[in-house]
């Protein structure tokens, strides 16, 4: 079947054998590099953010509260900007007021807060108990899909490693009298040092990043599309002009030759394949022309 058919249709058939091969390798090929560099992208802003967090913790315990701490005893209400967790999350909360930044969040999460809004989510929660079954694991990183759209999340440990801690989550009996007039004797007690007692958890949409990526994936195979399309028809304006044309009027000359008319001459301006084909066809009917007379010649002896 394939050789019946056209030299058009064959080299046609052929070009789209191409073009699906090179759009279904770029195509997956593509999807892979765009999809790594948007999880690069969203990953990178997590860990940023994070760790300015991280940075906002360490100047509270390290600056602010040395300096409030005394006025904890004397004050009728607790002064929650002495703790690391609850700077760390109004800087966050500042942030998420700019509009690029409102689909951010970041929260201590904790199985057993002082501060109800800290308290662990079942989402939470199971990364929270991951994180005490596996001590040894630092960090948990993945994608989550919210009414809102997909998020990447990073989460890590949030363990008790100073002392200090404990004084306001210990037992009640050690904490603060204003942080007992503020939050109460039932929460946030029965810490221990080196207990990890819930994670740090920051979270970045990423439905806006991989729909760009998307984006520009259709943009590039459309593009080649096009330019295989644009491609097709030049190749095909130039087989018809330089290669089927030519083949046509010669075909159509042989058939004149065939039934003795020797006027038409093959011809054909380039000096390419078919215009060596045409100088042989006219050798060949020059020669086939001296055939004819010299038989007519004889007949008539």
């Amino acid at each position: 079947m394939f050789k019946n058919l056209k030299l058009g249709t064959k080299l046609n058939l052929l070009l789209l054998l191409i073009f699906l091969g090179v759009v279904g390798i770029s195509g997956l090929a593509l999807s892979k590099i765009l999809g790594d560099n948007a999880k690069e992208k969203v990953a990178s802003q997590a860990f940023l953010l994070l760790e300015t967090m991280s940075s906002v913790r360490d100047y509270t315990a390290d600056q602010i509260n040395p300096e409030l701490a005394p006025r904890l005893e004397k004050e009728d209400w607790f002064l929650p900007q002495t703790v690391p967790a609850y700077s760390a999350r109004e800087v966050f909360e500042k942030l998420r007021k700019r509009e690029q930044y409102s689909n951010f969040f970041y929260k201590e999460a904790t199985l057993n807060p002082t501060n109800p809004r800290d308290k662990a989510d079942p989402f939470e929660t199971t990364v929270v108990e991951k994180f005490r079954k596996q001590s040894e694991l630092k960090e948990v990183t993945g994608f989550r899909s919210l009414p809102s759209g997909e998020i990447f999340y990073v989460a890590r440990p949030l363990v008790i490693s100073e002392q200090s801690c404990l004084r306001c989550h210990s037992t009640p009996e050690q904490a603060p009298k204003s942080q007992i007039a503020t939050y109460g004797r039932d929460n946030g007690f029965g810490w221990k040092l080196n207990e990890i007692i819930g994670a740090k958890v920051i979270s970045v949409p990423a439905s806006a990043v991989f729909n760009e990526a998307r984006r520009l994936q259709v943009l590039v195979i459309g593009s080649l599309s096009v330019f295989f399309l644009l491609a097709m028809i030049i190749i095909n304006l130039f087989l018809k002009f330089a290669v089927t044309n030519p083949l046509k009027r010669m075909a159509h000359l042989s058939k004149q030759v065939s039934t003795g008319d020797m006027k038409g001459e093959f011809e054909h301006p380039a000096h390419d394949e078919i215009g060596i084909l045409a100088a042989s066809l006219n050798r060949m009917k020059v020669s086939l022309e001296m055939a004819m007379n010299m038989l007519n010649t004889d007949i008539q002896e």
